[in-house]
């Protein structure tokens, strides 16, 4: 795949040419509608950072709520809660930039 702005599949890596960047495995929790837009927005707005991101979903709301999880969508990052709600690009994109402390 590796093109920019698309749905990202379960098991697809962002950024996967760049064995060199960290791998970091996400899992999105909510409807398929709400993590598919996430998703998207994810493949577009951090595909310049120097990392990569293994996606995985979770549709169930009970899984979800034994989670933790309180918002449609939410990002959790290496089993850590880390993005809630549907943010902006430029919020996704600095959320990313901290982690990195970039």
């Amino acid at each position: 795949m590796g093109e920019a702005c698309h749905e990202m599949a379960k098991g697809e890596i962002l950024n996967a040419e760049h064995e060199e960047y960290p791998l970091f495995h996400v899992l999105l929790y909510g409807s398929r509608v709400s993590t598919a837009k996430l998703s998207k927005r994810l493949s577009c707005s951090i595909k310049h950072l120097p990392l990569r991101l293994s996606f995985n979903y979770e549709y169930d709301t009970l899984t979800a709520i034994e989670a933790g999880v309180t918002k449609d969508p939410t990002l959790v990052l290496e089993g850590k809660i880390f993005i809630e709600g549907l943010l902006t690009a430029e919020e996704l994109t600095t959320a990313f930039e901290k982690l990195l402390e970039i």
